[in-house]
């Protein structure tokens, strides 16, 4: 670690030109599509020209249907977490270039395998049968689903990560309805924006829920259950809480947000859910469903709940509670989504997202209408939030 620490003042100076060279060097090509198909009680099909898999049974079935029908057409995808660092690492000179990127993904490999320990046993029975049916390299898709917790060892890496959402509860809506907006913000490689991907998840004595990601992870960063509990991950870059911001030996945040999808209905419910679980870093975590929204600040040890205010509740990558927050709160997308209208329907909850876009790196955006089970989605070309939203209705999904 100690050659790890010594690395990070290099990496502020190279964000800019990382981003550059991973846009830059994405050639002019036909945008990647996943192929339709079935596997078992499983399908891949383009809905509104959105890719959705619907996938159903127990954990090894689900992850030979994801391995078979999303993360194989893609398995390019499994070097995303390399082409991420080796784009934070170009510095000029090949020997410093190799030596560090060794460094670091010797450090993320290491804590993959500490971290797939603490898998919850069904999560770790999904991701080996997903490994074994596609053939995988599996110390990829460890760190794939693990890079996202422990790159809150390096700050500056950490940074390219962020997020931003709006969620207005029904009394400032038009509808009377509450409307859940979310732009998901990471750096693309110049690829990550063409597998977006919605799979729908179908599983005995859990709720059925649908998340908006990419093949490959386990875990859930944005997504809604069939009881229109709905939730969405923002990085965090500081907290004036003290002790470590990372614990090696807690589940992955994308895997504690899956659970809450799982097996709760209500805010009340994830917020009790998610105290009970060991987590391993630093998040924010807006939630919503039927009635309001709130965001959960955690860390590993403490866990503060910010409720809504004037029937919206905001977040993007700082802690605002008085128990967490540090003095750093400035943040030009907190201030463009706090310009809220009185009253807010799709459109204006759309342009106000897109007031808070970050170029290249807004890979995703969408609108949750928990009321009715209603998911609004723009995906493909970055900015997303400049598309027009393209509309699943998921009760049917749901239901099946």
């Amino acid at each position: 670690m100690t050659g790890i620490c010594l690395m990070r003042k290099s990496f502020a100076a190279t964000l800019a030109c990382a981003c550059f060279v991973f846009c830059a060097a994405s050639p002019a090509a036909e945008p990647f599509r996943f192929p339709e198909g079935k596997q078992g009680k499983a399908e891949l099909k383009y809905r509104n020209d959105l890719p959705v898999l619907e996938v159903e049974g127990n954990s090894e079935e689900i992850g030979k249907q994801l391995a078979l029908l999303a993360v194989k057409p893609a398995t390019r995808i499994l070097d995303y977490p390399q082409d991420i660092l080796h784009g934070f690492l170009r510095h000029g000179d090949e020997s410093i270039d190799h030596l560090m990127f060794k460094t670091m993904w010797g450090f993320f490999t290491q804590t993959a395998d500490k971290m797939a320990k603490g898998f919850p046993n069904d999560y770790k029975a999904e991701l080996d049968s997903m490994i074994k049916a596609g053939e995988f390299d599996r110390t990829k898709a460890l760190v794939g689903n693990t890079m996202f917790d422990a790159k809150s060892k390096l700050l500056e890496l950490r940074k390219g990560f962020g997020c931003s959402t709006l969620f207005v509860e029904a009394k400032r809506t038009t509808t009377g309805k509450p409307l859940y907006g979310r732009n998901l913000d990471f750096p693309s490689a110049g690829y990550l924006n063409e597998y977006s991907l919605v799979t729908i998840y179908r599983q005995k004595g859990k709720h059925a829920f649908a998340t908006v990601g990419f093949p490959g992870l386990i875990g859930c960063l944005s997504g809604m259950n069939d009881a229109g509990l709905t939730v969405a991950v923002l990085e965090v870059y500081d907290t004036k809480e003290q002790g470590p911001q990372f614990d090696n030996t807690g589940v992955p945040y994308a895997m504690c947000v899956r659970r809450l999808l799982e097996d709760c209905a209500t805010i009340k419910e994830a917020e009790k859910a998610l105290r009970d679980m060991k987590r391993s870093t630093i998040l924010n975590l807006a939630v919503g469903d039927a009635t309001e929204a709130a965001v959960f600040e955690f860390t590993p040890k403490s866990l503060a709940v910010r409720q809504s205010k004037e029937d919206v509740c905001i977040c993007t990558n700082h802690f605002r509670t008085q128990e967490l927050c540090t003095d750093n709160l400035r943040c030009y997308r907190y201030d463009r989504l706090s310009k809220c209208e009185d009253k807010v329907d799709l459109e204006a909850l759309a342009k106000r997202l897109d007031s808070a876009n970050q170029g290249s790196h807004t890979l995703q955006t969408m609108i949750f209408e928990p009321a009715t089970l209603t998911l609004h989605l723009a995906i493909g070309k970055c900015p997303t939030s400049a598309l027009p939203m393209k509309t699943l209705e998921l009760k049917e999904l749901f239901a099946k």
